[in-house]
């Protein structure tokens, strides 16, 4: 399973915070095509042509935190939100949104996470789940989304190419970015698979 790049774009844009470069404001930073990532069997999965400005706002969720090394990250996420709806529907919770994985911390290895579903209402007071499983926020500010259209094994021709984006648009992104599931397959390679991905800029 090749996720890799989600490594290399965190770490891409902690380098670009560190370097302070100038971030434009988001309406001088138009949505233009970015060049595509030809797949060996000739395939374009990865391209940036999606990218829109996108204010996410906070919603009431439900959520476990956890770690994956990459090669078991695919899996790792689809157990987490199985869980999540587990837990949901013992509470009698229901779900306000497409599942999302928040990735906060990368390196070599692996990731540490934080698997979150939207709930359709924020829960009553007092209100808790099951460890180790909890209530939270989805993560707000302002983003660019782009899309991936393909397996979550080719996934990251869709980040070389949102790297490449933001570097042409001298974009300064912070190193927070959110997968949301608007599809999930069983297994990695399934290539109708469908994830917005959402980039936290400065």
């Amino acid at each position: 399973m090749r996720i890799f790049s989600h490594f290399r774009f965190a770490r891409t844009v902690a380098a670009a915070a560190a370097l302070a470069l100038a971030a434009p404001a988001l309406a001088q930073a138009p949505v233009s095509p970015a060049p595509e990532i030809a797949m060996p069997d000739g395939r374009s999965t990865g391209d940036a042509s999606s990218a829109q400005a996108v204010e996410l706002v906070a919603r009431p969720a439900a959520m476990i935190s956890g770690s994956a090394d990459w090669e078991e990250g695919f899996a790792t996420l689809m157990k987490s939100f199985d869980a999540l709806r587990g837990a949901m529907d013992k509470a009698g919770l229901k779900a306000g949104g497409k599942p999302i994985a928040v990735f906060i911390d990368t390196d070599d290895q692996g990731f540490k996470y934080q698997a979150m579903i939207p709930l359709d209402a924020a829960p009553v007071a007092g209100q808790s789940l099951a460890a180790p499983v909890s209530l939270g926020k989805t993560p707000a500010g302002k983003t660019m989304k782009f899309e991936h259209r393909s397996a979550y094994d080719d996934i990251d021709s869709t980040y070389e190419a949102i790297t490449a984006y933001l570097d042409e648009k001298g974009i300064e992104a912070k190193p927070l970015f959110v997968e949301e599931y608007a599809t999930e397959p069983k297994t990695a390679d399934d290539t109708a698979l469908q994830v917005d991905i959402f980039v936290f800029l400065k």
